[in-house]
């Protein structure tokens, strides 16, 4: 695999390219633990709510780091959100999308939520993840951390936290690969015909039942009729 590699002369990137790697997010990471910290002016108060399905294991990483920053060595807690039963495009993630409950096992109002995710693409999944929040209760402020902003905003938002910023083309796509999920540390950026990552395996969508016919009390199938008006013909 290439290491931050481009096609000479095209302009453009080659298949693949590696633009992190393990040493590189690691600094990453603890970089956005200080910064979460700093502006929160300690760990009282926050909590880290991370976006399935990588955010979550990102999350409890930047959590891990910020326990490292203070003498009480106190981490804060980290839950999870599940936007598939949120999102707008549902049926465009996958062709039978999973369902997972999300997991906020403390109180979030008057807490600061920082919500954790891999890639900031389009802005619909945080829209959707800061609505799911919302119904767990009233945050004083939520923020977002994310490891790559790749641009392409199709909402308003963006970013408290950002790892790297990556220009990137409307048709590539960006992978954070981590240990826990991919047995390895490092971003990618694929060409639109390179094969994207495995997705994990849906569940069959639930069919809805069909309608029993309607009997009447004889036992047989009753017909629907179309009465006309009086004094209109019918068409």
């Amino acid at each position: 695999m290439p290491n931050d590699a481009t096609a000479s002369g095209s302009g453009s990137r080659s298949r693949s390219t590696r633009i992190m790697d393990d040493a590189k997010m690691e600094r990453t990471i603890a970089r956005l633990a200080l910064e979460i910290v700093e502006q929160n002016k300690g760990t009282a108060g926050l909590v880290l709510i991370g976006i399935r399905n990588r955010g979550v294991p990102l999350a409890k990483r930047l959590a891990e780091k910020i326990a490292a920053t203070n003498r009480e060595k106190k981490s804060p807690p980290v839950g999870a959100v599940d936007i598939t039963l949120y999102r707008d495009d549902l049926t465009s993630i996958f062709e039978a999308p999973m369902v997972r409950s999300s997991d906020i096992h403390f109180p979030i109002d008057g807490s600061v939520v920082v919500l954790v995710d891999d890639v900031l693409f389009t802005g619909r999944t945080i829209r959707a993840a800061i609505d799911t929040v919302m119904d767990y209760g009233r945050p004083k402020a939520i923020r977002l951390a994310v490891m790559i902003d790749r641009g392409h905003r199709e909402l308003p938002i963006q970013a408290d936290y950002v790892g790297k910023v990556v220009p990137t083309r409307i048709s590539e796509r960006v992978d954070v690969l981590l240990v826990e999920s991919d047995g390895a540390d490092e971003v990618v950026i694929s060409e639109a015909s390179a094969a994207p990552p495995p997705a994990p395996a849906a569940a069959s969508p639930a069919r809805k039942a069909s309608r029993p016919d309607r009997k009447d009390e004889s036992g047989k199938k009753k017909r629907k009729t179309s009465a006309s008006k009086p004094g209109r013909k019918s068409r």
